[in-house]
């Protein structure tokens, strides 16, 4: 049994701990907090209780609103990831270890480790290689039939030729010596989004030339705060959604996919010291470079362009059986200037987003349950 709760039941219910958090003294939060309008923040946090064979999902938002926009940057890449594990698995010639290339693509890759760069250090590359496999039509039929939440991916990222409609063939191997081609898709071209704060700023370099415009975010990529919590509670519970709406993986596929997400980059092999194990962790440990502890595990994708820092996560201390969801975005850019690199990244978004989930997570520590 799952029952979902928004907000608070009770004759007296307990404060919003989004409201304890934000309040708090912690100068991290409090840089934002004293003047949060530039900020543009949103958060949904889900408290989660486990009676028997039953869960119980209690939401609490901060300014959540789907039709306020935000540069979802690299968070788009899980929900890709995802819809291609289930593109697999629907194919009776393909698994996560089919090796393949995309047409014009030097690399030669299996859809296993595309998806393993993507949690690992979020590679670009990967995920436009699985944008080609699965078009954009597909990804945002997908968002409508499993009734996520609205959506829209448009592009791919940091490419010349982003914003494409039609996609790349792919070569597979079906086997050593034999291949198919899986042809092109023709996609549809995006409509603007009409949307409130898709221009933003008051200027943007194109190339090296200062444009003293706001900056339109009218074809970019949508993922709003209640859509991406929705992919996230999908894959972590399943089992709240009826079949219809759930991502189709087998069980080896799932478990691959959880791996994946909380795996951290040296246990993909990758350099520790240029990839810290919180690289890709802003919650409680994004502003600190030291080793995450073991019994804490973090099942997440974050994203980050454009001034616009997101993570959507399932935290889950091993140890102390606490567990909660959380999304949040936060923009950082003082100067209202696009395309400069002039982002407060390392000086108030980090440090926000992991004060944010330290203060929640402290929270869950003691709640009773």
């Amino acid at each position: 049994m799952i029952t979902c709760l928004l907000g608070c039941s009770g004759d007296q219910p307990p404060k919003d701990p989004l409201d304890q958090v934000l309040s708090s003294e912690d100068p991290r939060i409090r840089k934002v907090m004293e003047n949060p309008e530039p900020y543009e923040v949103q958060i949904r946090y889900t408290q989660i209780d486990r009676k028997g064979d039953s869960l119980v999902f209690r939401d609490f938002d901060y300014q959540v609103d789907k039709e306020e926009y935000f540069y979802p940057a690299s968070t788009v890449k899980f929900p890709i990831a995802v819809l291609a594990m289930e593109k697999v698995n629907r194919s009776s010639n393909l698994d996560l270890n089919t090796r393949f290339y995309v047409e014009g693509d030097t690399l030669e890759t299996t859809f296993g480790k595309e998806i393993i760069k993507i949690f690992a250090v979020s590679d670009n590359a990967a995920n436009n290689r699985l944008l080609e496999f699965l078009g954009q039509d597909a990804i945002n039929e997908a968002f409508r039939k499993k009734n996520i939440g609205p959506a829209r991916i448009s592009h791919r990222l940091s490419v010349p030729d982003a914003d494409e409609v039609t996609t790349k063939p792919l070569v597979v191997y079906l086997n050593d010596s034999t291949t198919t081609v899986l042809p092109r898709t023709f996609n549809t071209p995006p409509k603007p989004l009409e949307l409130k704060g898709v221009t933003k700023g008051k200027g943007f370099y194109e190339e090296d030339t200062l444009m003293e415009m706001p900056f339109d975010f009218s074809l970019k990529n949508y993922y709003p705060i209640d859509t991406q919590h929705e992919v996230l509670k999908r894959v972590i519970f399943p089992e709240a959604y009826p079949q219809v709406e759930q991502f189709h993986l087998s069980r080896s596929q799932r478990t691959f996919l959880l791996d994946a997400m909380k795996i951290l980059p040296r246990q993909a092999g990758y350099d520790p010291v240029e990839y810290y194990d919180s690289y890709g962790k802003f919650f409680l440990f994004g502003d600190t470079q030291k080793p995450m502890p073991e019994h804490i595990k973090i099942y997440n994708k974050v994203g980050y362009a454009y001034g616009t820092l997101t993570d959507c996560a399932y935290v889950r201390d091993e140890q102390n059986g606490v567990e909660f969801l959380i999304t949040a975005t936060i923009l950082v850019n003082e100067d209202q200037i696009f395309n400069d690199n002039e982002y407060e990244y390392d000086e108030t978004g980090i440090p926000f987003l992991a004060a944010l989930g330290e203060g929640l997570y402290q929270i869950e520590l003691n709640r009773k349950r």
